[in-house]
């Protein structure tokens, strides 16, 4: 019979040992999270090369777990259940990237964070801090808007233009501090520095007296950075030319432990 033909095909293990079924479910996550977080059938269709009928009964299942809802207008989005997951996932995150951060804090005595992009927010996953008497501190779990950081500008850097005139549209770019870039254009160009230099700055933009170096963790199964923040005058000019390729090390390594764990 057709119903349990399709079933059998659903199920089947895939080329990699997986189930199939849950495979394709997970993809169409992705494509869903790559389109903004809405689609409809037709578009996941388009993107994954699957079959209606076999879209409509997977996204049905997932609809009837909480992980996609489907809107008054008939198209679908993902769903408050996976907010849980995801919280989840960005705490486990911050303690696998802890070590690093530790050895970070040994190799420049400054503060170590680690932060991703949530939406069009910042928010801080983990941080160790700096075993100076003045020191940096982030709490862990605080959002911020990403124009005013450097772990925002590190996390926006190779997203395209229109994307980051967008982003910047929705969030506003209120001033921190007199030093805060308050102009699209006067962002993309921090960001044409970030792309030139491999790493990114916060002078004084979020809180004066105070500078963070920040660079982005290559391949990281969601947008993150890695950043030492510290009093202006430590972390100066000088001092950047030595923590730069530190953090930058720190963060090949964090990559590499991550895919090497399946993160």
């Amino acid at each position: 019979m057709p119903t349990s033909s399709a079933s059998t095909t659903d199920s089947a293990r895939s080329n990699g040992g997986g189930v199939q079924s849950l495979e394709r479910a997970f993809d169409l996550l992705e494509r869903m999270a790559d389109a903004g977080g809405e689609v409809g059938l037709s578009e996941l269709s388009a993107s994954s090369g699957l079959p209606l009928p076999t879209i409509h009964r997977l996204m049905r299942t997932l609809v009837a777990c909480g992980y996609v809802r489907q809107q008054a207008n008939r198209r679908y989005a993902l769903g408050p259940r996976l907010i849980r997951l995801g919280e989840s996932a960005s705490r486990l995150l911050g303690t696998w990237a802890r070590p690093y951060l530790a050895r970070l804090v040994e190799e420049t005595g400054e503060t170590a964070n680690m932060a991703l992009l949530d939406g069009d927010e910042i928010v801080y996953v983990a941080q160790v801090p700096s075993k100076h008497s003045m020191r940096m501190f982030t709490e862990v779990g605080r959002r911020v808007l990403p124009h005013s950081t450097g772990v925002g500008k590190a996390l926006l850097a190779n997203t395209p233009d229109e994307e980051v005139r967008a982003l910047l549209r929705r969030t506003g770019m209120p001033a921190a501090t007199e030093k805060t870039i308050t102009t699209p254009e006067g962002f993309l160009a921090a960001l044409e520095d970030v792309r030139r230099a491999g790493y990114a700055v916060d002078d004084n933009e979020q809180e004066i007296g105070v500078r963070c170096l920040a660079v982005s963790v290559p391949d990281s199964p969601t947008a993150a950075a890695i950043s030492i923040s510290g009093p202006a005058g430590r972390v100066t000019e000088a001092a950047t030319e030595r923590i730069v390729p530190v953090l930058q090390q720190a963060a090949a390594e964090l990559s590499e432990a991550l895919a090497s764990s399946g993160g």
